[in-house]
This record gives structure tokens, C-alpha cells and sequence, in this order.
């Protein structure tokens, strides 16, 4: 796992799951972010922060197939993160922070947090705006 010997304070990276697929790994095997299109150098994601609906929980509850508006994903160990709200059914809208497992064909996530975010239209529209102020922004 790649969770070993990171050092995990700092904040997660917000990401679309179309970004997280143009990941590449680095010599220490840490994923990198390109930001070319930014103007900005590549970003370590460890730990990244996305959002979605999710399409699918599989039978046990530990593995969630997501979608956002640029592709899908899947998130491993739901059943084993805190969650603010029951969230864990298709057509749910939530936030999960996770650590990153593999970015390419499809970014699996193991979960760190888990949220339901349904009941704020707000979030879902600003949420791709968000990702690019902040990848506008982040040195």
C-alpha cells in the first residue's frame, strides 16, 4: 500500500476523476498530478477530496462504483470509514476522501471519509469550478 510513510497532514487534493486518469507515478512511486493546462507544476495526490453520485454499492457495502462529470470511479472500504450521513445508496450524492490506489484505466480510491452531500444542489454545480480555482491557484 502507498499509504505507508506518507505524511498525510496536509490537506486532500480535489480532483475530477478525468484528472486523477492523467496521473503518472513518480521514481518514489508517489502519483502526480500534470497541471500543464494551469500553468502549474505536477502535485503529489496521496490523498484526494472528490465527489459524485454514486451509481452502485456492491452486496457487502465495502466497494461504491462513483461517477462525476467527467468519468467514473470506484471507492474501496466504505464499510470501514465515518460517515456524516447514511450515504451509501445509488443515486447519492457525496464527498469521499481517499487515498489513491491506481489512477489509470479507471482512479480506485480507498476511503478515508465519506459524506452525503444530496440534500445541497450547490454542491454538485460548484463543485468543477472548484477543482479548477484550485488547480488555477495552488503553486
Amino acid at each position: 500500500m502507498m499509504s505507508e510513510g506518507l505524511n498525510l497532514q496536509s490537506p486532500p487534493v480535489k480532483v475530477l476523476a478525468a484528472q486523477l486518469q492523467q496521473c503518472y507515478r513518480d521514481c518514489d512511486g508517489l502519483w502526480l498530478l500534470a497541471r500543464k493546462e494551469y500553468g502549474r507544476p505536477a502535485l503529489a495526490v496521496p490523498l484526494v477530496w472528490m465527489q459524485g453520485t454514486i451509481l452502485t454499492v456492491d452486496q457487502d457495502g465495502k466497494a461504491v462504483k462513483m461517477q462525476d462529470e467527467s468519468g467514473s470511479f470506484t471507492v474501496q472500504g466504505a464499510d470501514k470509514v465515518p460517515k456524516g450521513r447514511p450515504c451509501l445508496s445509488a443515486g447519492k450524492y457525496v464527498m469521499v476522501m481517499g487515498l489513491v490506489l491506481s489512477c489509470s484505466p479507471e482512479p480506485i480510491l480507498r476511503a478515508v471519509k465519506m459524506t452525503a452531500l444530496t440534500d445541497s444542489v450547490l454542491h454538485r454545480n460548484m463543485w468543477g469550478l472548484e477543482v479548477e480555482d484550485l488547480h488555477r491557484n495552488l503553486p
